[in-house]
């Protein structure tokens, strides 16, 4: 047994793996001092590997494999064991050709477009003389010459072109155009392309821009609901004479007035007299104007003047569902795109007297932000009138609008339509400040909402027309006596149920825009009273407004209003000054005239600061009109103020009152007394 147990522990000894160091250790009969197994490498053949190291380093093994390098683009080159890595330079020029080579396969004329470039650098620029821009454009004409409907999409070259159209002799505009003919209907819903098609409408003569409006016909309706091509329709409308803008609006219509070019050709503005004249149905009208309109409301393309105009005629004989369908589209930003044109700030005021509270809601909180702009532009400031004048909401206009123009006050008053606002609230519509016009646009109204239960008042197509036409619209009779109202009678409500005047003083007074009003007036009395258009704002502050709307809650306000006007027109004449005296300039005079005949308390206080005792220094010239104004006030206390001063100025001739009959017997009393 013992045998048995050594021999196998020898056998167990033999099969254990040795290094050198116990080698050596057993051949001198010593036991090995790493007992530790030692991983010989992997080989498939057991004598592979046998003249190696025993061990192997990484570094060794990288050494004996060959460099591999792996470029930019992912392919590894091998060059050998000496391969140098290319420098960022070299890799930057070989992907700079990889690029123009692929351009030049995508591009079919690349190199022209490189061309085209170099020239547009060397013509464009604003120290080059005439001629030698003269000779770039023809040069870069003759390159582009029969390939210029190919280039003109291009980012490159359609700036190219632009350029040479604008700079180019008639001939070779002429020529230019001959080529593009064919294509404009193409050209116009390209990106880049669109660009030049205005520059040709621009520059074109009338006979080409006739043409090009014939060329739109039947493509009018598909155009606007591109978002590019809407944007050449709307070049040629502004471009076209009426009867071009007619024509265009026409294919809007009627599907006939699309297909048949000859039915185009009228001189009827209204819908509701095209209508009549070529017996059209009025049903079948409006199906074909809601699938025109709807894609275009939907995608938001409001704002082009082509389409508010289409609106307008659309609303003026839609029923009261489709009516009711494009005010709720509309209100909220859209309508905020469309206040700049005639027709767009009309169709605002529609939707502001006959949308719900909601809707209403809901378009002055898309105003945020620009009030300030909308207020200063030439239609969009009625806007903001017919919403201070209508909405019953009181709190969000003060909070919407009221207090962005409460930010811009001094920059509005100064303004020809910043102004209006302001005035409305403290004059409502007043022919002094609003024109008939502008007046009427207040007036106007939607006649499918303006019934009672859903009922169109005008059955015929002539009633129809009298009620689109301006202070003839039919008014919802507002009775008391029904307590039951449909949607139809909301939306009629076309005032408001608020009294105006408290509505007037929530907006003006409450919301503390008149305080800040005044105080503007006070630090820049004598700027706002020397120009055109702050001088009407001014005196109705003064005056305390319609209706004496500032009193009695500001007349101490008003009297430091009074006394600041005074304080500037009691300084001294002085030549040296570059400014006129207060009471020497044109527009300051006239306002303080009327001030001194409307205000007594004015007329007082600028007597006893400014006026008593130097009558005869301000008797000759504008200042002449203060004076006079004195004797012609209606106010007995006012007159008494003067006359004792002034009564010797007229009776030497020195002060000339206006001819007029009852001044006339006012100074005859006053002799005789």
């Amino acid at each position: 047994m013992a045998a048995k147990g050594e021999g196998s522990n020898e056998s167990k000894k033999r099969k254990r793996p040795l290094t050198s160091s116990s080698a050596t250790d057993s051949s001198k009969g010593e036991k090995p001092s790493n007992p530790k197994k030692v991983k010989l490498p992997s080989s498939s053949h057991p004598n592979k590997g046998a003249n190696k190291p025993f061990k192997s380093t990484k570094r060794q093994s990288q050494q004996q494999q060959p460099l591999k390098f792996k470029s930019k683009f992912g392919k590894s080159d091998t060059h050998g064991e000496k391969t140098v890595p290319k420098t960022k330079r070299e890799l930057r020029l070989q992907a700079k050709e990889l690029a123009e080579a692929r351009k030049k396969k995508r591009k079919p004329h690349y190199t022209l477009e490189q061309e085209l470039a170099s020239l547009w650098e060397k013509m464009r620029q604003r120290n080059i003389a005439k001629q030698d821009r003269s000779k770039l454009v023809s040069e870069a004409l003759r390159k582009m010459k029969g390939k210029i409907h190919e280039i003109a999409s291009s980012h490159v070259s359609s700036r190219v072109l632009q350029t040479c159209v604008k700079n180019c002799s008639q001939a070779e505009r002429d020529a230019v155009y001959e080529e593009l003919r064919p294509h404009f209907i193409t050209l116009a819903c390209n990106t880049y392309a669109v660009h030049l098609v205005k520059k040709m409408l621009d520059n074109a003569s009338k006979k080409q821009l006739a043409e090009f409006i014939s060329f739109l016909h039947g493509h009018v309706a598909a155009l606007l609901r591109h978002m590019v091509g809407s944007v050449v329709i709307e070049h040629a409308y502004q471009l076209g004479n009426t009867t071009q803008k007619q024509a265009l609006l026409l294919e809007l219509y009627s599907t006939e007035l699309q297909l048949f070019k000859d039915l185009v050709s009228m001189k009827e503005s209204k819908l509701v007299d095209v209508i009549s004249r070529l017996g059209l149905q009025k049903t079948s009208v409006l199906r074909h104007m809601s699938s025109v309109i709807q894609p275009i409301l939907e995608k938001g393309i409001v704002d082009h003047s082509i389409i508010h105009k289409a609106l307008i005629e659309y609303l003026s004989i839609a029923d009261p569902s489709s009516a009711a369908d494009v005010i709720e589209q509309l209100s909220g930003p859209l309508l905020v795109r469309m206040v700049h044109s005639k027709e767009g700030s009309r169709i605002a005021m529609l939707c502001i007297k006959h949308g719900s509270a909601k809707e209403r809601k809901k378009f002055i909180k898309g105003m945020k932000g620009f009030v300030g702009k909308i207020a200063n532009d030439q239609r969009g400031n009625m806007v903001l009138v017919c919403i201070l004048s209508i909405v019953d909401d009181t709190k969000l206009g003060a909070k919407v609008v009221v207090r962005e123009l409460q930010a811009i006050l001094k920059e509005l008053v100064l303004d020809k339509n910043g102004r209006r606002p302001l005035l409305q609230l403290l004059h409502p519509n007043c022919p002094r400040y609003f024109s008939p016009d502008d007046l009427a646009s207040l007036d106007l109204s939607i006649p499918s909402l303006c019934t009672k239960g859903g009922l169109e008042v005008n059955s015929d197509l002539d009633k129809l027309e009298k009620s689109s036409k301006v202070g003839e619209d039919v008014e919802e009779d507002n009775s008391d006596t029904e307590d039951v109202t449909t949607e139809s009678d909301k939306r009629a409500n076309e005032g408001g149920k608020k009294d105006p005047f408290l509505r007037r003083q929530e907006l003006l007074v409450n919301s503390g825009l008149a305080e800040s009003l005044i105080d503007t007036c006070i630090e820049s009395a004598g700027e706002l009273l020397r120009s055109n258009f702050g001088k009407e704002v001014i005196y109705e502050v003064a005056t305390g407004g319609a209706g004496g709307i500032l009193r009695p809650v500001l007349d101490a306000k008003l009297e430091a209003l009074y006394e600041a006007i005074a304080s500037l027109a009691a300084q001294p004449n002085s030549e040296e000054e570059e400014e006129d005296h207060l009471l020497e300039n044109f527009h300051s005079s006239r306002t303080i005239r009327r001030l001194v005949l409307d205000c007594p308390i004015f007329a007082s206080t600028l007597w006893k600061k400014a006026l008593k005792g130097k009558c005869k220094t301000w008797a000759q010239g504008h200042s002449s009109r203060v004076v006079c104004a004195f004797m012609e006030s209606s106010d007995s206390a006012v007159q008494a103020l003067a006359r004792k001063e002034l009564q010797p100025l007229v009776d030497g001739g020195i002060l000339k009152l206006p001819e007029n009959k009852q001044l006339e017997k006012q100074v005859k009393v006053s002799k005789a007394k």
